[in-house]
C-alpha cells in the first residue's frame, strides 16, 4: 500500500474537525493533505486559514509548493504573522509529529539524534486553542491495505512514534493541560487525546485491534478511555 493511503484516511479524519468561522493554520507535511479536502468539500469560505508563510486563505497549495495559494486574501510578513499566532490568533492548529510520549509531549524538533530545530512550531502550538497533531502511528517500512471497510496491517513500521519519553519536547502535555488546551493526536489506526492522565486511545480504525495492532507497538501504555470507531468518512 502507497503512504499515500495513511496520508489521506489521517487528513479526511483531521478534517473532521474543522468548525465554520474557525482561523486555522497549518503545518508542513501531512496537515498539508487537509487543503484537498477542504476543496473537495467546498468550505474554504466558511474558514479562516493560515499558514506561517504569512499566506491566509485562497487555493492552499500542498507538497513543494506548501506554503503557497491561489487568489490568498492577505499576505504578510513573518514578524506580522507570529505576532497574530503568539497573540492568540488561532482556533485550531493542524500540525505534524515526530514522535509523542505517554505524558502527550510532541517532538519535532530532534529525530534520531540529528536537531532540525522547531521553526514556528511552538509558538503556534502554545498559542492556539486547539492542537491537532497529524502523523502515522509508525514509520519505515509499514504497510496495510484498507479493503472491505477495514483496515489491516501488513507490515509493522521499524521505527516506533509513541515512545515512553521524546527525545526532544517541542510541545509540552503538562503545559497544555495547565492551560486548557484541547489536544488531539490522529494516526491512520487510532485517535489519541491528551487527559488529564495522560495519552488516552479514543478511536480505532475499523478491523484495528488494540491489543494486536496498537499496544505491541507503542514504548508505553495509554489509557483506554470510552473507544469509538474512527468515522467511516475518514476512509471515504
Amino acid at each position: 500500500m502507497p503512504a499515500k493511503l495513511e496520508r489521506r484516511i489521517i487528513a479526511r479524519r483531521a478534517a473532521l474537525e474543522l468548525v465554520p468561522g474557525a482561523s486555522l493554520n497549518f503545518g508542513f507535511g501531512i496537515p498539508g493533505g487537509i487543503f484537498a479536502v477542504i476543496a473537495e468539500k467546498g468550505i474554504g469560505d466558511q474558514l479562516w486559514m493560515s499558514v506561517e508563510q504569512g499566506v491566509h486563505n485562497g487555493r492552499m497549495l500542498d507538497d513543494a509548493l506548501f506554503g503557497a495559494a491561489r487568489n490568498a486574501d492577505a499576505i504578510v510578513s513573518s514578524l506580522e504573522q507570529f505576532d497574530y499566532y503568539s497573540g492568540g490568533g488561532v482556533d485550531i492548529a493542524f500540525l505534524g509529529m515526530g514522535e509523542a510520549d505517554a505524558e502527550g509531549n510532541v517532538n519535532v524538533s530532534r529525530l534520531g539524534g540529528t536537531l532540525i530545530g522547531p521553526g514556528g512550531f511552538i509558538e503556534i502550538a502554545q498559542n492556539a486553542k486547539k492542537v491537532v497533531f497529524c502523523g502515522t502511528f509508525d514509520a519505515q517500512g509499514a504497510r496495510m491495505e484498507y479493503t472491505g471497510g477495514r483496515l489491516r496491517i501488513l507490515q509493522t513500521g521499524k521505527v516506533k512514534k509513541f515512545v515512553n519519553r521524546v527525545e526532544h519536547v517541542t510541545f509540552s502535555g503538562a503545559f497544555a493541560r495547565a492551560h486548557g488546551q484541547e489536544v488531539l493526536y490522529i494516526t491512520e489506526r487510532t485517535v489519541f487525546r491528551l487527559a488529564e492522565r495522560g495519552m488516552e486511545i479514543v478511536e480505532v480504525a475499523p478491523g484495528i485491534e488494540i491489543d494486536r495492532d496498537i499496544l505491541p507497538h507503542m514504548g508505553f501504555a495509554p489509557h483506554i478511555g470510552s473507544v469509538r470507531p474512527m468515522p467511516h468518512e475518514s476512509f471515504a
